[in-house]
Parts: C-alpha cells; sequence; structure tokens
C-alpha cells in the first residue's frame, strides 16, 4: 500500500529532509520516496494516512492527498 502528497511548498533539500523526518516519527519503518520536482511524496510501508498528513502539517508544509 501506497499514500501519495502533493506537496507544492517543498522546494529543497531541506524540505525532504524534515518531511522525512517526520514521516518517520509517526510511521517507523515506512519508506519516504520524494519527487522534488513535482513536489510529490509517496509513501508506502503504512496505512495510516492521516497521521503521515497530520505530521507534514505540523513539520510545516500543507499536503494534498491524492
Amino acid at each position: 500500500m501506497s499514500i501519495e502528497f502533493q506537496v507544492p511548498d517543498m522546494t529543497c533539500g531541506h524540505c525532504v529532509k524534515t518531511i522525512t523526518g517526520a514521516v518517520s516519527q509517526v510511521a517507523p519503518g515506512a519508506t519516504v520516496s520524494v519527487d522534488l520536482p513535482t513536489h510529490r511524496v509517496t509513501i508506502t510501508g503504512t496505512d495510516q494516512a492521516d497521521k503521515v498528513e497530520a505530521a507534514i502539517r505540523d513539520a510545516g508544509y500543507e499536503p494534498s492527498r491524492l
């Protein structure tokens, strides 16, 4: 299972590191893949979409579930 988000305010490597860390806190063991040019984040290994979305928001970003 995978969860995808569009994160338009993710613009750099620091953003990627912050989002990856936030997701890892709520979904240990999940894999985070980021396509920075398209602002897309894909998380595999968890079905906790609400917790993941909240973690990304708490990190200061505005994700939209795809």
